[in-house]
């Protein structure tokens, strides 16, 4: 829990999980260390990689001490991220997975949105890349404001592009009975609960990295985690779960028509 005392603390905490990821790992890092606000911390959980994940990782940390490297036998990105948030030494938690990438001002930007709507959660707008770096689709831009029952019907967070402010409410952890599916939508909705109120940066601040084999890419594998989210962890009824599915399902489809 982060007490009063630590209200000065204007560190960013950013947890980023890498399980094989040495095609972009670097190109990850190397958005972090182009960031224009520079008081933040990089933690980067090793999760049983058996490529040059780590040792990519161990490079940058020996040259940046702001750059930590933690491993762990794989257990999937929700123990790594909360691996890292259980490390974090900053007031503000930022997720940032080892293939997607960050604009220069992305902090500076999220943290001036922060302070504009005294909020404790912002997201934003980013653009979709696929595994050449190449800008697929139509930008995704979120909508200005979110509450609880707006994301139970789509998650308008990306996760590269949140950033929660843990110094009212403490931090927030990750299931990890849910191993990496909608693992990060639970911790939006769990913050979005304690907060009330998110807020949308419209402008482009990250590239979210579309790869064919990404566990979000086959969204019929997603149907029964997110029926699954509404019953067992938001503890909805029958009918107000398939409510909520539908409408995930239909606003889906609109995400990635264009």
């Amino acid at each position: 829990m982060i007490q009063k005392s630590d209200s000065q603390n204007k560190t960013v905490s950013i947890v980023t999980p890498v399980y094989n990821g040495e095609q972009f790992i670097s190109e990850t890092i190397e958005s972090v260390l182009a960031q224009t606000y520079t008081d933040w911390e990089m933690l980067i959980i090793n999760d049983g990689s058996t490529d040059k994940s780590e040792e990519i990782a161990l490079s940058y940390a020996a040259k940046d001490p702001r750059i930590q490297v933690f491993s762990q036998q794989n257990a999937g990105s929700a123990a790594a991220r909360n691996n890292g948030i259980r490390r974090a030494k900053g007031r503000y938690i930022a997720l940032l997975d080892a293939d997607d990438l960050w604009e220069p001002l992305f902090l500076r930007r999220q943290l001036d949105l922060m302070e504009e709507k005294k909020c404790q959660l912002v997201y934003g707008a980013h653009k979709r890349i696929n595994d050449k770096g190449k800008e697929i689709l139509q930008p995704f831009i979120p909508p200005k404001q979110l509450h609880y029952k707006d994301l139970l019907k789509t998650c308008s967070i990306s996760c590269l592009t949140g950033l929660y402010d843990t110094y009212p409410y403490g931090k927030v952890y990750l299931h990890e009975e849910f191993h990496s599916l909608r693992d990060d939508y639970i911790y939006w909705l769990t913050i979005l609960r304690k907060t009330g109120v998110a807020y949308g940066n419209q402008g482009i601040v990250g590239s979210y990295r579309m790869l064919s084999n990404s566990l979000t890419a086959n969204k019929f594998k997603m149907i029964r985690p997110q029926y699954r989210v509404y019953r067992e962890i938001e503890k909805l009824g029958v009918i107000r779960s398939c409510y909520y599915l539908f409408n995930w399902a239909v606003r889906g489809l609109f995400k990635y028509w264009k």
